[in-house]
């Protein structure tokens, strides 16, 4: 099962520099890439209307601003300063 998981679900090793709030961001944007990929292909498949997939991904989109937001990210200090 968790080889199945790990297929179905591909996690790419983080190379950055480590903070707590890179990992959570790095997890978070490869989840949405993830779920992009899943939606555009059942959107070429026609199991999923255009205006449907788009609003997937643009929610998808809003829930990673909003993260990025919220952990600082890209910011001009760094935490703990």
């Amino acid at each position: 099962m968790t080889d199945k998981f790990n297929f179905l679900h591909p996690r790419s090793r983080y190379y950055g520099e480590f903070t707590p709030e890179n990992m959570m961001f790095n997890a978070n944007l490869q989840e949405f890439a993830h779920r992009v990929s899943l939606i555009s292909g059942l959107e070429t498949g026609g199991k999923l209307a255009p205006e449907e997939a788009y609003q997937e991904i643009k929610t998808l989109w809003k829930n990673l601003k909003k993260t990025k937001k919220q952990l600082g990210i890209g910011q001009n200090s760094t935490p703990g300063e």
